[in-house]
């Protein structure tokens, strides 16, 4: 403050053709309101009589003239952005999403529609659709955010250990400091301990495991540092159709070269390695493939993987010299009989240290599926193996640059590797709402499978694991023609349709990637009460039937009429069959 005084009194003083000292004393008001008229940007028009400044009501017009009327062009343009990012598509939040929310505010202003609310089933967010947290990790999650907590006798002991165990891994003992970019080292040691337990005891060292911001991100760090080259060198990465919109976006902004690979819809989405192979001879005349991407159990498809499957794919990516990225976050979602989920790496290990000692892996887990269902925390890990060592430095310093996970994410992940076990307090609570979750979830696959199959002109695989359905829709041409003059994909027309009709809000399998020739929609599985009821009416009378067409009723209409019906209400109150 005294410097600020002494600059304005010395500035006061020269615009009042004094000297340095001459605002003094009783005069510093005067130079203090002298300086801030002139960051006001107010000019002096001469003393008065007695010293006083006289002001201008507005500063003189700068000498460049600027137009305030004329629009710059601006430097970020749709033509000067990065074509990469341009290039991003992620279907799961695309253009029916966004059509939903519009929805929902009409909704809310009192606009009539055949419903009273959106349902969305277009993600796989388990809370939002009802599904209750796990007692047990909101407890410890709770006390590390809040440790005073730890005093309270309405916690479990189990779970204060486990909370105190976390926050000594913290700075300062605190979830809200920076921890280590590879995540807090007592839960990389809990996520070791976790994959050697499922794995039957195949070792798992904690230098290998990073703790990431959901799956997504280590799926997007791995991808980071394996693409690279030009031309027909760039890198080629494998992925699965129908798959994961994450992979096609993180492809597009690496300006990677997707290679398609596609499942056999016809015997249960299975994994052919000839398909395989087809795809990569396919690709090397215009890239170089080096990535091979494997969701299992699959999304949005549903599969669980056999265990000859994946001795296979361990053998073609041995051979082939591929990278692994085996995405397993849908591990504890598995729900027919005589499936079972076996991890890559138990198999890798199995198959011998030829196998084991030189394909590279990533595998990875997430909180947001299984019986958690905490997407909000953005918790997950990857553990990679037979990562080259100046590599590995390189991976933690791309992972630096984010500083760390969120760190309630990593104590929430913690949880999901280290939960109560027999004999500790909490676990007759924690084992009881884990059934209850994983039962229901398997009882509403069952559900949704059936629902589709009833519906003429739909037809559903067997829903083995993970939480999606991915029906079929058979559309008839005259529908499709409709669609195209509505400037949309077939699929995309007859997802439309069926949120404007019925408010559920379901992703057109185009967002996905299918089979030329083929139409599909995802839709999380597990619909409750109302989403049921609201498919049995629209499969009741005039419902969703788009191309059975072994059924009577829908033959006896003319196809002309079917394609008009179909184009009017997108399936929800239409019945179109195969031509």
């Amino acid at each position: 403050m005294h410097r600020f005084v002494l600059v304005a009194r010395q500035a006061a003083a020269r615009l009042c053709g004094r000297g340095p000292g001459g605002c003094r004393g009783g005069r510093t008001d005067m130079a203090l309101r002298c300086a801030a008229s002139l960051a006001a940007g107010r000019q002096p028009r001469g003393p008065r009589r007695g010293g006083a400044m006289r002001w201008s009501s507005a500063a003189k017009p700068s000498a460049v003239k600027i137009n305030e009327k004329a629009s710059r062009e601006k430097i970020l343009t749709l033509e000067s952005m990065n074509p990469q990012v341009k290039a991003v598509e992620y279907a799961v939040r695309g253009p029916i999403v966004l059509k939903a929310g519009e929805i929902e505010k009409e909704l809310r202003k009192g606009i009539k529609k055949p419903f009273t609310e959106v349902i969305k089933a277009n993600i796989g967010d388990a809370h939002a659709m009802g599904q209750r947290p796990i007692t047990f990790l909101r407890q410890v999650v709770a006390l590390c955010t809040y440790p005073n907590l730890l005093d309270s006798p309405s916690f479990p002991e189990d779970a204060k250990e486990r909370a105190r165990r976390i926050l000594q891994g913290c700075g300062g003992n605190s979830l809200g400091s920076y921890t280590a970019s590879q995540g807090i080292n007592c839960i990389r040691e809990d996520v070791a301990s976790y994959i050697e337990r499922r794995d039957g005891g195949v070792p798992a060292d904690p230098d290998n495991i990073y703790l990431t911001t959901g799956a997504s991100d280590g799926i997007s760090a791995i991808l980071k540092i394996l693409v690279s080259g030009g031309g027909k060198s760039r890198t080629g990465v494998m992925i699965p159709i129908p798959q994961y919109p994450l992979y096609s976006a993180a492809i597009s902004e690496l300006d990677a070269i997707q290679v398609n690979y596609y499942l056999d819809e016809e015997n249960c989405w299975a994994l052919n390695v000839n398909e395989l192979r087809r795809a990569l001879n396919e690709a090397k005349a215009y890239c170089n493939p080096k990535v091979l991407c494997i969701i299992n159990p699959g999304n949005p498809t549903g599969q669980v993987q056999n265990r000859k499957c994946i001795e296979d794919v361990i053998h073609f990516a041995w051979e082939e010299k591929l990278f692994l990225l085996a995405d397993e976050v849908y591990q504890d979602n598995v729900y027919s009989e005589g499936c079972q989920f076996h991890s890559f790496k138990k198999i890798l290990y199995e198959m011998g240290p030829e196998y084991y000692n030189n394909v590279e892996l990533a595998s990875f887990h997430s909180t947001s599926k299984g019986y958690m269902g905490e997407c909000g925390y953005r918790g997950g890990y990857m553990e990679v193996i037979n990562l080259h060592p100046e590599i590995k430095g390189q991976l933690v310093k791309l992972l630096s640059v984010r500083l760390c996970p969120p760190v309630s994410g990593q104590a929430a992940m913690d949880i999901v590797v280290n939960p109560p076990v027999p004999g500790e307090e909490s676990y007759a609570q924690f084992i009881k709402e884990k059934e209850s979750v994983l039962n229901n979830l398997a009882k509403k696959a069952k559900l949704t499978e059936d629902m589709f199959n009833k519906i003429p002109g739909v037809h559903c695989n067997p829903l083995q694991g993970a939480m999606y359905a991915f029906p079929r829709i058979f559309i008839p041409s005259k529908a499709i023609e409709e669609a195209k003059a509505h400037k949309m994909a077939p699929d995309m027309f007859y997802c439309m349709k069926l949120l404007e009709e019925t408010g559920i809000c379901v992703v057109p399998g185009s967002g996905f990637g299918q089979r030329e020739g083929t139409y599909h929609f995802s839709q999380g599985a597990h619909p409750g009460d109302e989403e049921r009821a609201r498919f049995a009416f629209a499969d009741g009378g005039e419902g969703v039937c788009c191309g059975a067409a072994d059924d009577a009723g829908c033959r006896q209409e003319d196809e002309e009429e079917r394609g008009a019906r179909f184009a009017r209400t997108g399936g929800s109150g239409s019945c179109c069959c195969s031509d």
